[in-house]
């Protein structure tokens, strides 16, 4: 009994270090990625102009919301037209919407851009990953495995969004 008290807390340890070392991972790729020149848009959904990875594909689409699938994992790309890329609107909103946050990381460049990453641990290994620039953001449902790997790839899509911004009155 005391041997299978000592695996679950070893394993739970376990699991707790990993989500560590997978959003430190995390955090460094997206920084650098949104650091990176900016991949020109390939798809375009109404007046939003996006770069899609191959493998990935729109299933469904409405004025500010665009879901994108791959294989069985889905996104959901928001677009708030009334924001350029240096606004916090959707950032403000998108943690106002959490009690408590695992990780919540800013960011800016040369060029002025806004750019965020939030995470919330789920259960089972699993996580809610929110990649935001100016007024676009993806989310995610996604193992603490896959993170790293795939932050890369939602900041690439959510930096390269382009829309016409709507004047403010």
């Amino acid at each position: 009994m005391i041997i299978f008290m000592l695996s679950i807390l070893l394993l739970s340890a376990c699991n707790n270090a990993s989500f560590k070392d997978e959003s430190k991972a995390t955090i460094k790729t997206v920084k650098k990625t949104f650091t990176e020149k900016v991949n020109k848009p390939n798809k375009r959904s109404g007046k939003i102009h996006f770069y899609l990875p191959s493998g990935y594909s729109i299933k469904d689409q409405s004025s500010n919301n665009i879901i994108l699938q791959k294989g069985s994992d889905t996104y959901i790309l928001f677009v708030n037209p009334q924001e350029d890329s240096s606004s916090k609107v959707v950032y403000q909103s998108t943690i106002e919407q959490y009690k408590k946050l695992d990780m919540n990381e800013t960011l800016t460049n040369k060029e002025n851009k806004f750019g965020f990453l939030t995470i919330k641990q789920l259960k089972d290994g699993l996580n809610e990953v929110t990649i935001g620039v100016g007024g676009a953001k993806i989310t995610t449902q996604i193992n603490t495995s896959d993170m790293n790997e795939d932050s890369k790839t939602m900041m690439q899509i959510v930096n390269s969004v382009e829309y016409p911004t709507e004047t403010k009155e």
